[in-house]
């Protein structure tokens, strides 16, 4: 079950919030001050207020990102504070994600799902998507048992795609996965970057844009072990 450390200094709205967390099966702590938060046992997923009495949200999460025993804990910046500056800070502090305040308890429970998929230490398992094999250990790709030279580049927007084909990944999302950045000053080597891997990779409908969003992987996808009769991705909750 999904541990859950709730940051959230308004009483009544944490208890609002985690009585809605555990009916869609988490397991939620609750704490009111940043000196709790760190003396709080890790959890999978921090949701965290930026305005705690004892110190700003923006530090804590610092503070969080620093110590060497969160793992791969993610964290959500849950607050009423909605301007772009605040977005920007909180999110360079370390945030995963940054979500205004009122919020509807199914978005939110989407958000922390797509997080942690995110944020989960992934496999190096082999992946299987069609003809191809793509090895993260070894940072090759196989096209039905032919290697299939790509750039650093390509390899990591390729494996992007592969562990959350299905899904559609938005343009800012693979940016910041690849080349570290969302500046739209990059779009144009996202675009260049799918391009030259659709032709060096040859499985047509491999790679679908999706208009004005993204990109989607859109075959089934595993371990290299996996069944031929895997589930897709994009039939999976």
């Amino acid at each position: 079950m999904i541990k859950v450390l709730l940051v959230e200094d308004d009483v009544r709205l944490a208890d609002a919030l985690a009585g809605a967390l555990e009916t869609h099966g988490y397991t939620v702590t609750q704490v009111r001050t940043a000196q709790r938060a760190l003396a709080a046992d890790p959890a999978d997923i921090v949701l965290l207020d930026l305005g705690l009495p004892d110190m700003d949200g923006v530090e804590l999460c610092r503070m969080i990102r620093e110590r060497h025993d969160v793992g791969d804990t993610a964290i959500i910046m849950v607050t009423a504070r909605g301007q772009q500056r605040e977005r920007v800070r909180g999110l360079r502090s370390g945030a995963d994600d940054y979500v205004v305040k009122p919020l509807a308890i199914e978005e939110l429970c989407a958000r922390m799902e797509a997080v942690l998929r995110r944020t989960r230490r992934p496999s190096d398992e082999p992946l299987i998507a069609g003809p191809l094999r793509i090895d993260p250990a070894g940072r090759t790709v196989e096209r039905d048992g032919a290697r299939v030279e790509v750039t650093r580049k390509e390899f990591d927007l390729l494996l992007a795609l592969a562990r959350e084909a299905g899904t559609v990944l938005s343009r800012e999302h693979l940016l910041l996965r690849v080349w570290g950045t969302t500046w739209s000053g990059t779009l144009r080597t996202l675009e260049v970057h799918v391009g030259t891997l659709r032709a060096k990779l040859d499985v047509p409908g491999l790679i679908e844009t999706v208009r004005g969003v993204g990109y989607r992987l859109t075959v089934a996808h595993g371990p290299a072990d996996a069944s031929a009769d895997a589930v897709p991705a994009a039939s999976r909750h």
